[in-house]
This record gives structure tokens, C-alpha cells and sequence, in this order.
């Protein structure tokens, strides 16, 4: 990654708000460098995390009544894969990512971000999408008989190319208003990689899957990032070509410690970034200040240069500081005092480690 944020500040995708417009407010104040599209859940169904990113896959089934959306995978499918697949390779041989799109009824916070980003002039340094990632995806929906889409070897490789495909069409969209195009893959399900709920799911699996979807993001020329709010395997993000790991930092930020080759390797040797989420996503922000903040971020970075064997400065300059995770859960006022402590705090870091 050929970028050194330098503790700017960016953010998950998730907001609280219904109106676009009110949430693209709080983004812009206090993240002019790199703002982001916000995902509006509290807009109904087309807006959760696994639906968004629904239209074109083959055989989407959304049930309004019952609230869920799964993969019909009953009967003779084959025509309905062939669809999908041409309209894929058609984009890969085109480069036209159409196919990819995701309408403002799945999501409104896009159209809002470029009509946002047009009317400023200019190129910002970042901007920063988001898609849901295939292995989160794929685990959390299910077919008719209620079984993980993952363990269906035929539509779980349509999901894994469709959300490919949704990155390479955000970052078509966006790539004419910033210099750099952020683009993380949300990854959630991983913090349980490892455990016995998903004891079949295997590392190798993991890093083809997630490295495809980050393979679509750098063929856009693209900054590739993985969120994932628990603990998990960070060495996995590093094999897969994550160029940053996005974490929460607040509560876990001794744990990317735990793989001090691999981070060092992800730092040192390949210039790449952590996104470090120290801003609490809970009602502990309600007590937190920029100066308890700023102290919390210097104590796990300390923590990772002694065991990783990297000059902290060096750290800093190869970080984003984020959320510990998306807002959409918080209170609209909770979630807007991330946004209040996440500029300053951004701003902050900046003035203390600049050269």
C-alpha cells in the first residue's frame, strides 16, 4: 500500500439515522478527509447488512412478512446461475461493473455521498465504501431447509463473485471524487473462527475466499480493508492481502499483538495499515474524552511495538483511527459523540506524531 494515513480518521459503515442527508452531516464534520457512505439499517429490511448487498445474486428470496431473505436453491437452478455467471464475466472482460450495482432502495446513503461529493468541487484524499464479506455472508444465510448458503459449493462461489463484483462497482462509482478509494470487506462472523460453531470452516477456505474479494478490490486500484469487531486470527487478514486490518481497539487492542510477525510483516515489509477502532461503539463513549482516548491508543501501540519490534511512530504513520465498530445499534445521540470524539481525537494524534 503505497498510502501512510497518519492516524486519519475514517469509520465503519453503520449509522443510526434514517435520513441520509442527517447522517452524511455528522460524517462530514468530523471526517473531511475520509468520509464514508452510511449504511441506514433503521431504513427496514433492504438496508441490513447481509440484504444490501442482495440484488442480482441468483435465487434471493426476500420474505417482508417474515423480516429474512434466503437462497432458493430448490428445483433446477441451472438457468438461473447461468444468468448470474455471463453477467459476471461479461464485467470481467468489459470492466463495466453494472452488474454489480446496488440501487437506493438497498441503499440510500450512496446516491446521497456522490450527490455530497459532486457539489464539493474537489478530490478529497480518501473515500471510503463498504461491502458485507463472503465468509459473514455466506454462514448468515441460509437456503429453504435453513442450511448455510457456505456449504453449498455452487452459490457460495455466485455470492463470493457477486460481492466482488459490488466492491469493484462502489469503487468505479467513487473514484473520481478522491485520490484514494477505501474499501473494506465487514467480516464480523471471524471473531467465531476457530470456535466449534464453525469448526468446518477451514483457514485455507477462509484466505481463497476473503483474498478473492481483495484481489477485485486491488484490480480497481483500490485500498483493500477487513473489519472484523472481535478478536480473531489476525495472521489470516495478512495471508489473505488485507492492506488494512480494522479492529476494535477499545476492548481487544492487545490482540493483534498476539501475531507480531505477521504484523510486522503486514507494517514493515509491505507498508500496509491497522485501523485502530479506539473510539468505543457503546455507552462507554459517554464518558470517554479525547485526552482518555489518546492515552488508551498509546498504550496498545506501545504494547504492539515491543513485541513486534516496530518504532511506534512507524505505527502511526501506518494508521487509521476508526470507531471500535459501526454505530447503527446506538442511540442517535451515543453515535454522534463517536463522530464528536473521533475528529478531535484524529486530529490530535496527527499533531503529536508528525515529523
Amino acid at each position: 500500500m503505497d498510502f501512510q494515513p497518519k492516524c486519519m480518521a475514517t469509520a465503519i459503515g453503520s449509522m443510526p439515522h434514517s435520513d441520509p442527508a442527517a447522517a452524511l452531516a455528522v460524517i462530514f464534520d468530523a471526517l473531511p478527509e475520509a468520509p464514508f457512505w452510511p449504511q441506514l439499517s433503521k431504513r427496514g429490511l433492504r438496508e441490513q447488512m447481509e440484504i444490501q448487498y442482495s440484488e442480482g445474486l441468483p435465487r434471493v428470496v426476500i420474505d417482508e412478512a417474515k423480516g429474512r431473505m434466503f437462497i432458493d436453491t430448490a428445483g433446477d437452478y441451472s438457468e438461473d446461475l447461468a444468468r448470474f455467471y455471463e453477467g459476471y464475466l461479461a464485467a470481467e472482460e468489459s470492466g463495466d461493473c453494472s452488474a454489480g450495482a446496488i440501487s437506493p432502495a438497498f441503499a440510500a446513503g450512496i446516491p446521497a455521498l456522490k450527490s455530497r461529493l459532486r457539489a464539493l468541487g474537489r478530490r478529497l484524499p480518501c473515500v471510503k465504501c463498504q461491502t458485507t464479506g463472503p465468509l459473514s455472508f455466506a454462514l448468515t444465510i441460509v437456503d429453504e431447509n435453513k442450511r448455510a448458503i457456505y456449504y453449498n459449493d455452487e452459490f457460495v462461489d455466485a455470492v463470493v463473485k457477486g460481492l466482488a463484483l459490488k466492491c469493484r462497482w462502489q469503487i468505479q462509482k467513487l473514484r473520481p471524487y478522491a485520490e484514494r478509494v477505501l474499501c473494506f470487506v465487514d467480516e464480523p462472523i471471524l471473531a467465531a473462527f476457530g470456535s466449534s460453531t464453525y469448526v468446518t470452516v477451514q483457514r485455507v477456505d477462509v484466505i481463497a475466499k476473503l483474498g478473492e474479494v481483495i484481489a477485485a478490490v486491488h484490480q480497481e486500484g483500490a485500498i483493500a480493508g477487513v473489519h472484523c469487531c472481535g478478536n480473531t486470527d489476525w495472521s489470516l487478514l495478512v495471508d489473505a492481502g488485507a492492506d488494512v486490518l480494522s479492529f476494535d481497539a477499545y476492548e481487544f487492542g492487545e490482540t493483534v499483538a498476539l501475531y507480531p510477525e505477521h504484523i510486522r510483516r503486514h507494517i514493515v515489509e509491505r507498508g500496509n495499515a491497522l485501523a485502530w477502532g479506539i473510539v468505543p461503539t457503546k455507552a462507554a463513549v459517554r464518558d470517554e474524552t479525547v485526552a482518555n482516548l489518546m492515552e488508551r491508543f498509546e498504550r496498545v501501540t506501545k504494547h504492539l511495538a515491543e513485541r513486534a519490534d516496530i518504532e511506534p511512530r512507524v505505527i502511526a504513520a501506518q494508521a487509521f483511527i476508526t470507531p471500535a465498530c459501526g454505530t447503527g445499534t446506538m442511540e442517535v445521540g451515543d453515535a454522534e459523540r463517536v463522530f464528536e470524539l473521533l475528529g478531535p481525537l484524529s486530529v490530535a494524534l496527527r499533531e503529536k506524531y508528525r515529523a
